[in-house]
């Protein structure tokens, strides 16, 4: 990096860091790295977006903004959750249900301890398996339509392996430009030609099957049920006609749809009333509506077959935890007998999402189903605000760059059928107010350009 001799920047790469915190920045590569001659193990400095890395968490220290990051609760979190010993409304939890520390779920947790243990020490494939895998994989196929089911570990893992086994060179992922970081890093495994058509665009994805189809063995269109930046849904009944003319498979990621989209939290396709065969693969998690961790694919039985001796991240990893499953059962159990949690859920999100608007503020494409985000338009903003309602008792992420694009960045709150018309009315008022006094207090960029400038030396 060259100076000026004054603030240690020259003028070219002040205006760029002044681009890169503010968000008018657009993605440039960065220019390739000489081999260094000699090996210093402590020097991050050539991994990708570690400058970045240091130049957010300086900011941050620089106008006196907590790290929002790892904060170590003190128990469940649900509407409400303890940090520290001090007490929050809490919208930074996927418990969309409350079914996390019900009563119901504990003791069938408990309960598969006390036969089976926490652990069952091995991959299925190898040491056997325990009860309540499959009947958690049955119970998910029928929740489905499907056939069968296979459950894995772990959420993001599923689409990684399940993707990158089934897809190969000769063939086409193409994806929503929004997809889930776990799709992508599958598609890049599998080594299959990988193009993404534009947010929720139908007539962009035709447009690039219609050109590219012939040219490709296999193709995978994948979607998601529920996209968790921004809280819309697809088009799914155009997406399975369209995958279906073209004679691609379609993966629907429910990850969160379960429990949250559908009369009875069963997901996009219970809320367009279509059958298990509108999707080849139908994916989910645990970790959110069902009060585990690990994810899932349903779909037909040969396939799962498959994936169950031929999966990497199911063939080489240790089972799921029977006390998972059977929480997952259990919570599965509860969505059932009370589906009137999921309609508290998603007016509990309609609620909020009215008032903020009202409020003026933005709150994107949220259809309203769970996810509700506040567009603040730079990382800084969001930083500041989420800071801010948390010394006022609200406990909300802010989702910054790179996770999202700049101009885009947000708070992102999860609503919880536990929330109460008290809590919501409350915590508008108090981001009315935040905001307000975040977006009147400029930050004066040059000043903090200089300032980060002279902490890089």
């Amino acid at each position: 990096m060259s100076t000026d001799g004054k603030s240690g920047l020259s003028s070219a790469d002040k205006a760029s860091l002044l681009q890169r915190l503010t968000g008018h920045a657009k993605a440039e590569p960065r220019a390739p790295v000489a081999p260094k001659s000699k090996y210093r193990p402590d020097d991050l400095s050539d991994l990708e977006s570690y400058d970045q890395f240091k130049i957010v968490r300086s900011a941050a220290e620089l106008l006196g903004i907590s790290d929002p990051y790892f904060r170590v609760h003190d128990g469940i979190a649900g509407a409400e959750t303890a940090i520290e010993g001090r007490r929050f409304i809490n919208f930074s939890s996927y418990n969309y249900l409350g079914l996390n520390g019900h009563p119901a779920v504990n003791a069938a947790a408990k309960d598969a301890i006390d036969r089976f243990g926490t652990s069952v020490s091995a991959s299925r494939l190898v040491s056997g398996e325990r009860p309540p895998h499959r009947e958690l994989e049955r119970r998910l196929a029928d929740l489905h339509g499907a056939d069968d089911c296979i459950a894995i570990v772990s959420g993001h893992a599923t689409n990684v392996t399940v993707i990158g086994q089934l897809m190969g060179k000769n063939d086409l992922i193409l994806h929503d430009a929004f997809a889930h970081n776990s799709i992508v890093q599958g598609a890049q495994l599998s080594g299959a030609r990988r193009l993404s058509f534009p947010h929720n665009d139908v007539a962009a994805a035709e447009r690039l099957l219609a050109e590219n189809r012939a040219r490709h063995k296999r193709v995978m269109l994948v979607i998601e049920g529920h996209y968790s930046m921004d809280g819309d849904i697809p088009d799914l009944p155009s997406f399975s006609v369209m995958a279906r003319r073209h004679g691609a498979w379609l993966l629907v990621d429910e990850a969160h749809s379960l429990g949250v989209v559908g009369k009875t939290g069963k997901g996009i396709a219970e809320h367009f009333n279509l059958p298990a065969s509108a999707a080849d693969f139908w994916m989910g998690t645990l970790s959110k509506t069902l009060s585990g961790c690990g994810g899932y694919i349903a779909g037909k039985h040969d396939l799962i077959e498959y994936l169950k001796v031929s999966a990497p991240g199911f063939v080489y990893s240790v089972g799921m935890p029977p006390p998972v499953a059977a929480a997952a059962i259990a919570s599965l159990d509860m969505m059932a007998r009370e589906p009137e949690r999921v309609a508290r859920l998603n007016a509990n999100t309609r609620l909020l999402m009215d008032e903020i608007g009202k409020a003026g503020l933005d709150t994107g494409l949220s259809a309203g189903f769970g996810i509700v985000p506040v567009i603040t338009g730079s990382s800084i903003s969001a930083a500041r605000l989420s800071d801010g309602l948390f010394k006022r008792g609200i406990n909300v992420q802010p989702i910054i760059y790179p996770a999202v694009p700049e101009k885009s960045s947000r708070l992102r709150f999860f609503v919880s059928s536990e929330h109460t018309s008290e809590q919501i009315a409350t915590t508008v008022a108090i981001l009315k107010e935040e905001a307000g006094r975040v977006f009147a207090e400029k930050v004066d960029m040059a000043a903090l350009a200089m300032k980060l400038a002279k902490l890089r030396g």
